[in-house]
């Protein structure tokens, strides 16, 4: 009894799942086929075809779990605790010398090399 009934959603979620293909498969025709129309209309459309695209995929299963990862991840992101502006700077300044001296260093290696190969092929 149970597998009818997620056969029977998991078929609904297929029909959805074709129902937002075809909407923004129209989305992408239309703004074609409109092409001589002003942008701003065209560009609205399209927005608003996404938008009903997004309702009709929160209606399915992933739609429905997606917007629950979206939820949980909002409030993951509220949990972090965001450097200071002064120790962003005073990291990008480590990471800025960090590079220059190993840039230093590879171009040191790479001359003595150069000089290495002058020395054994005479060019």
């Amino acid at each position: 009894m149970s597998t009818n009934t997620e056969n029977q959603g998991s078929s609904m979620d297929t029909l959805k799942w074709g129902l937002v293909a075809l909407i923004l498969a129209a989305a992408v025709v239309g703004n074609h086929y409109f092409s001589a129309e002003s942008v701003l209309i065209r560009a609205i459309g399209v927005v608003v075809a996404i938008v009903i695209a997004l309702f009709v995929a929160a209606q399915t299963e992933k739609g429905k779990a997606g917007w629950a990862f979206a939820q949980e991840s909002r409030m993951e992101v509220r949990k972090v605790v965001w450097p200071t502006r002064q120790e962003t700077v005073q990291t990008t300044l480590i990471v800025f010398a960090a590079t220059a001296i190993v840039a230093f260093f590879l171009w040191l290696l790479d001359m003595g090399l150069v000089w290495i190969v002058n020395l054994i092929t005479g060019v």
